[in-house]
């Protein structure tokens, strides 16, 4: 049984949340089955981020049948109406509540403290607490795949970047694209385009004709939608995607790209959850863990691209490639870790700074 909830709807019962907190109300449980709820940032129609936790909840519902109730959010704006949204869940009796952004992770925290018997997840954020966890993925993994590629393959020596929030996550993701790309192509510049949004098709479209402007040959993104990839099919140059299989908005320039799997991460909390077993945990697991899988790649790729390619991929399934490993340098010229040594997965979590060959201001 599935139920859902569009934003506007829980915008409206606001001020039964606030009545409701005011007299010191606590969640109603469910008596027979567990009610899961989740909220995404953008719409499930998206074709990418929200879609691919869409899927993730089907993959639940498909998998424990009628021992629980799911209900989801679409498009919940980040800050005060996300607080709403997940108070909304807690009081109508979800016991876990999985909340899908970076955005969320304050509001989640502010709401799991109201209610410390509902179990809260939080996807991409890092601050946990007694029934808070977080959960993400090693996105920059196959960027690491995708920079290998255009490194190789780059005609212009630029390749482009449309880049979401100046967040660690993000910060990574480019570093660990330009560290790929300048190991087998040292000549390659990428250029990065900030859109300060997660998911604005025509804002992800300019961005990517800015960079194309600027001699871009390849498009990737930390973005939502298929906008970028698309635009890149229009010009001739080619793309990678984000979050999920967007080959079919671009058939010829999506060469591959990543595809996020919650499915697995969503049932074994749920069944914690069934159990009893349920605790605070920070899970950040990538390729090796499948959290992160590449969408097929292109046939169009050579076959010495393609082998490339793979023999990355397989080296960070195994955990012999560590794409943080030194001598790394920042934009500055500065040395940040020397040959032999690599950042820590903390260092990592914690980047605010370029790596050498990219062309962009890091916002503050």
């Amino acid at each position: 049984m599935e139920s859902r909830i569009k934003f506007n709807r829980l915008v409206a019962g606001g001020i039964f949340v606030a009545a409701s907190m005011m007299l010191g109300s606590g969640p109603i449980f469910a008596e027979e089955k567990l009610k899961v709820g989740f909220v995404y940032p953008s719409p499930i129609g998206d074709n990418g981020w929200s879609h691919r936790h869409e899927v993730g909840r089907q993959d639940v519902i498909a998998h424990f049948g009628d021992q629980i109730e799911t209900t989801f959010v679409e498009s919940v704006p980040e800050g005060p109406d996300a607080t709403r949204v997940i108070t909304q869940l807690a009081l109508t009796g979800h016991e876990l509540i999985f909340t899908a952004s970076f955005g969320f992770m304050e509001p989640t925290l502010q709401v799991a403290e109201k209610f410390p018997n509902v179990h809260f997840e939080n996807n991409t954020g890092f601050k946990t607490a007694p029934n808070v966890s977080v959960y993400n993925a090693r996105f920059h993994e196959g960027r690491v795949v995708f920079g290998t590629i255009a490194g190789m393959m780059t005609e212009t020596n630029t390749v482009g970047y449309v880049a979401s929030f100046p967040i660690p996550e993000v910060i990574m993701g480019i570093n660990a694209f330009t560290l790929a790309a300048q190991k087998v192509n040292p000549d390659v510049e990428v250029k990065v385009v900030w859109v300060n949004t997660w998911y604005n098709p025509a804002l992800e479209a300019d961005a990517a004709q800015v960079l194309l402007d600027q001699g871009a040959d390849f498009i990737t993104q930390h973005t939502n939608s298929p906008a970028p990839c698309q635009r890149a099919e229009e010009a001739g140059v080619f793309c990678f995607g984000q979050d999920a299989d967007m080959s079919q908005f671009a058939q010829k320039a999506h060469l591959t790209g990543i595809v996020n799997n919650w499915g697995p991460y969503y049932i074994r909390r749920v069944q914690d959850v069934l159990d009893g077993t349920w605790e605070t945990d920070h899970t950040w697991d990538g390729i090796s863990g499948g959290l992160l899988m590449m969408a097929p790649y292109n046939d169009t790729l050579s076959d010495d691209v393609k082998a490339a390619a793979t023999k990355v991929e397989q080296a960070l399934k195994d955990g012999t490639l560590n794409p943080f490993a030194g001598p790394i340098t920042n934009a500055n010229g500065e040395m940040v870790i020397d040959e032999g040594e690599a950042l820590t997965d903390k260092q990592v979590h914690e980047m605010n700074w370029f790596v050498q060959g990219v062309d962009g201001e890091l916002p503050t």
